[in-house]
């Protein structure tokens, strides 16, 4: 037992005491380590009497300092918490090596469960257990209320996918390559190959080149670096080549949205940002629940990727800054955190059941003006709602015209059409996107004389996590794959088809989801088709072309345009209609902005390229050049639904 006093708080109510590695047993006799935080007295004792517990599970390093100890411990201990911060099964210090697919865990929601029956009969709890976590540690919150332990009390789900099928792994049918850069980190510090250095080093050096790794499509059992780890390289097989929905993604952990329906009754809160993989995920669950359940649950959607709500906080996510009421950062999510669970867990009245059940940011409104930083000021203000999704919203058909207008009127014209080029070997490049664990690790310098260098500081997220001005760099992936006379900038490519309003002429806000509904054909039986939504700012000294912030983006495998439980190839030439879905946004688009929509059939490396040959997914043996077309006439008449907000 290690005494922790000092603690960071300016003011704390107690000291810390933490006890190590224990073992603590689940229902199959396997052992999972558990670091045990308690409050403490001046001495350095633990203090008498029963306190709340805050539990936390994780895949990755229990004892993390900014991840878990300093943003957890700490400040739940200093307010009269036991916290409690465990290794998951296979991970960490735990027992079970061999039973750790990512996560793909069948045994998740039991093990939640035990560890929070096992936390709430000990002597210094008081029998009220919360949970919290982020990502990973917020699937294993939703898999433990699928079991309903009696003592788990209150739940604050961040950034959680909750069906890995629909947009962590498989979007639109297409593979979310970021799942493949995951496993380079699940796979570094796996207990398979702790003892195998040799096998340490062929994971670290392809995540040193996860960028030319990336090209050797398509994967191939036993020839990634992910194959050192049996256990990952099969949940690499299944991420890359399940298109349909299969028993693999039917599992509880990969789709407890199925389950909703058995998910405790029990105050939670779900968090997530617009540049959020999950954003989707998160304000669907929170739909869910709210409706099912009669405890009270709540919705915070803020500006953010997946990291930037927490940690130190940031105002800004990539190119772009929301303003100062934008930044959270451990210090604010601590104070929600803790109102939460002192209503839940201690029984205080902090005010909590009369907080709106939905706070969103609407991003936009800004001055446009560059910061010092480069930054442009995009601005936003938060807003309180009652419902998602709002009610009150208007889905609005923009149509896309021949030539290249956005328009809400219907276009009158027959047999309008636009046709490009689709090389697999040329794709659209992705400059930034809503990815998670998407790492490229940068490569030591030899003078380094043999210091420590922490894992996460040497890693840089391949695609940059938030907006970025649509414009190809040097560190763009496909940079070095690019054909001299292909232009930088997105909207100059030849496959990339834009289709703006003009000018606006009053504001716009858009807020939820948005679908694009293409009528589209190919000269090949299968291929893809995206849809990215932008606001353009007005030319400007510093971008001549107009800003171009990126708001989502989407994908669809055509031969999925039916559903995921079968196959259904196109006759080359024959017109079909596709719908792709767009995760859900709040922006406002000023006066004088122009919405835009890019229709392509690649974004890479967000998503896998269709090499367009129809072969077995995953399992291609080469790639066909293809003419795609989308059209844009009365009887063809391809548009986007935008979920507008009446401005009153």
């Amino acid at each position: 037992m290690n005494n922790l006093f000092d603690s960071k708080s300016d003011s704390p109510q107690y000291g810390m005491v933490v006890s190590e590695n224990v073992m603590v047993p689940m229902r199959d006799g396997v052992r999972l380590a558990t670091d045990i935080y308690r409050p403490a007295d001046k001495d350095g004792n633990p203090c008498s009497g029963q306190f709340p517990v805050i539990l936390g599970r994780t895949s990755y390093d229990k004892s993390n300092p900014v991840i878990w100890v300093d943003a957890v411990a700490r400040p739940f201990v200093d307010n009269g918490y036991v916290v409690i911060l465990q290794d998951l099964r296979g991970r960490g210090l735990s027992e079970g090596t061999g039973d750790y697919f990512h996560t793909a865990n069948q045994k998740e929601g039991l093990d939640g469960y035990d560890t929070i029956e096992w936390a709430a009969e000990q002597h210094w709890s008081n029998g009220k257990v919360g949970m919290v976590g982020a990502s990973h540690g917020g699937i294993v919150q939703n898999m433990a209320s699928l079991y309903r332990p009696p003592h788990l009390a209150a739940l604050w789900v961040d950034v959680a996918p909750t069906n890995a099928f629909r947009w962590e792994v498989r979007q639109g049918g297409a593979m979310a390559l970021h799942m493949y850069g995951a496993l380079y980190l699940h796979g570094y510090d796996s207990q398979e190959i702790a003892d195998n250095p040799e096998s340490i080093l062929r994971i670290e050096r392809g995540a040193e080149r996860l960028r030319e790794e990336i090209w050797k499509q398509p994967f191939k059992k036993g020839e990634t670096p992910i194959a050192v780890v049996p256990n990952l390289e099969k949940v690499l097989m299944h991420y890359y080549r399940d298109g349909n929905y299969t028993e693999f993604w039917d599992q509880e952990s990969l789709n407890h949205a199925q389950h909703y329906d058995r998910m405790a009754d029990i105050p939670a809160v779900y968090s997530s940002g617009w540049y959020d993989p999950f954003a989707a995920e998160t304000s669907e669950q929170f739909s869910h629940m709210a409706v099912k359940n009669s405890a009270p649950q709540r919705l915070i959607l803020g500006p953010w990727n997946h990291v930037s709500m927490r940690g130190a906080g940031s105002s800004y996510v990539g190119d772009v800054d929301f303003g100062s009421t934008a930044k959270w950062g451990d210090n604010v999510l601590n104070v929600e955190r803790l109102r939460w669970f002192d209503r839940w867990l201690k029984n205080v009245n902090t005010g909590v059941e009369n907080d709106p059940s939905v706070r969103i940011f609407v991003m936009g409104g800004g001055s446009g003006k560059i910061d010092r930083s480069g930054r442009i000021d995009h601005g936003g203000v938060w807003r309180n709602e009652s419902e998602w999704p709002l009610r009150r919203v208007v889905d609005t058909p923009y149509y896309l015209i021949d030539g290249g207008a956005l328009s809400k009127q219907i276009p009158l014209q027959s047999k309008l059409a636009t046709n490009w080029i689709h090389d697999p070997k040329n794709p659209v490049p992705s400059i930034s996107g809503n990815v998670t664990g998407f790492y490229e690790w940068i490569v030591l310098p030899e003078d380094i004389d043999g210091a420590y260098v922490p894992q996460r500081a040497r890693m840089r997220s391949l695609i940059p996590d938030g907006p970025l001005h649509q414009i190809e760099t040097d560190l763009t992936v496909v940079a070095k794959n690019r054909p001299a006379d292909t232009p930088p900038l997105l909207a100059d490519r030849k496959d990339v088809n834009v289709f703006q309003t003009e000018p606006l002429m009053e504001d716009l806000e858009i807020t939820g989801s948005v679908i694009a509904n293409l009528w589209i054909s190919s000269d090949k039986v299968d291929t893809d088709f995206t849809a990215k939504l932008i606001d353009v700012y007005p030319p400007s000294e510093g971008f001549p072309e107009g800003f171009h912030l990126p708001l989502e983006d989407s994908i669809q495998r055509v031969r999925f345009r039916q559903g995921y439980e079968f196959e259904d190839f196109m006759k080359p030439g024959q017109i079909y209609q596709v719908n792709i879905e767009l995760p859900p946004v709040s922006n406002l688009f000023v006066k004088g902005h122009r919405i835009r929509i890019d229709i392509a059939s690649s974004n890479f490396p967000r998503f896998d390229v269709n090499p367009n040959t129809g072969e077995p997914i995953g399992q291609h043996t080469g790639s066909e050049v293809a003419t795609n077309t989308v059209y844009t006439n009365k009887d063809a008449p391809s548009h986007i639904l935008l979920p507008v907000v009446p401005i009153d």
